[in-house]
């Protein structure tokens, strides 16, 4: 979630591990390379080696929480109309559940962390990045546009869940 602390955490988390075995990729929209690909490829290219940590700040679970709040990004995946139905959702977990599971099947382990607030935190730490001028990088004023949005994103996160 926005302002939920995902750089913090991963700094605090990984501050003990070296960080040539290590490896953070942050996805933000996807590009129109991306686009053309089906809704896991973006993060396959990114999986680490063998040996290696690989984190990944936002991943394929956006694909079921962005995309579902914001039906005019499935628009732009470029799928076949006959693919979008009311299943869209049930049938991209249990894509995300097979991917996880071949990755498993291949040696890879696996860790998700949800860092979650509440409306009323969130809200507070978007007022701090206002306010504190060493904040104020981290404001964007989509993350407002994005809180209109709160009982949809609650729902999508319950339904991932």
């Amino acid at each position: 979630m926005d302002a939920a602390g995902k750089d913090g955490v991963i700094k605090h988390v990984m501050s003990g591990i070296n960080p040539q075995g290590c490896q953070v990729f942050s996805f933000k929209a996807p590009t129109n390379e991306d686009l053309d690909h089906d809704f896991l490829w973006r993060c396959m290219k990114y999986l680490p080696e063998r040996g290696r940590i690989g984190i990944f700040n936002r991943s394929y679970y956006e694909e079921t929480l962005i995309v579902r709040v914001h039906e005019n990004i499935l628009n732009n995946q470029k799928l076949p109309e006959k693919l979008v139905t009311k299943h869209i959702w049930d049938e991209r977990f249990q894509d995300i559940r097979n991917f996880e599971k071949y990755l498993i099947r291949n040696g890879v382990i696996i860790r998700k962390f949800f860092l979650h607030v509440s409306k009323e935190e969130q809200k507070k730490r978007f007022l701090e990045r206002i306010d504190n001028p060493q904040k104020n990088w981290k404001f964007s004023s989509a993350d407002v546009k994005e809180r209109g949005h709160w009982n949809e994103y609650m729902k999508a996160y319950e339904d991932m869940i």
